[in-house]
């Protein structure tokens, strides 16, 4: 590993990552397609196994949205080092995407993604930094807080 090893970043940083959960229905966490990893929803597990739910601007302010999202990027984080076998395979975090459950009024869904985006240049550095959408929506299954997606650019095989 080299100094700039993401791998290396997550062990001075103390994280450790979830394990990876088995797809809940007809889809799988992560496909490859050329240079590109398209990393599907992820959600904000918690480390006792139960999912932050509720409603920003509800049930939920937005520092525990902020925890949800960072929850999830972890949660993307293992899918990645799974699918690559390492996270010193990815080159970029290009795009994040991130859905917030939140009420009509909730106006602060950048604050609340901002916890999954801060993870990723903590661990990648300026490779972390990515172009990033960031919306609430009326409802998500399960009432989840929020759910993230991302496209990573990887090393060639």
């Amino acid at each position: 590993m080299t100094a700039d090893s993401p791998e290396a970043r997550l062990a001075e940083l103390n994280i450790e990552l979830p394990a990876v959960r088995t797809p809940a229905g007809t889809f799988v966490h992560a496909v490859r397609a050329g240079s590109l990893l398209f990393v599907g929803g992820h959600l904000p597990w918690r480390a006792d196994g139960t999912l932050v739910q509720g409603k920003l601007g509800a049930e939920l302010d937005v520092e525990a949205g902020h925890e949800a999202a960072q929850l999830a990027a972890l949660s993307a984080l293992a899918t990645i080092r799974a699918e690559l076998g390492s996270l010193d395979k990815v080159l970029r975090i290009a795009k994040l995407n991130g859905v917030v459950n939140s009420t009509p009024g909730f106006m602060q869904h950048t604050q609340v993604i901002n916890g999954a985006s801060d993870p990723f240049v903590a661990v990648f550095g300026y490779r972390g930094q990515h172009a990033r959408l960031a919306v609430g929506v009326s409802s998500l299954p399960f009432n989840l807080a929020l759910e993230i997606e991302l496209v990573a650019e990887i090393a060639a095989e």
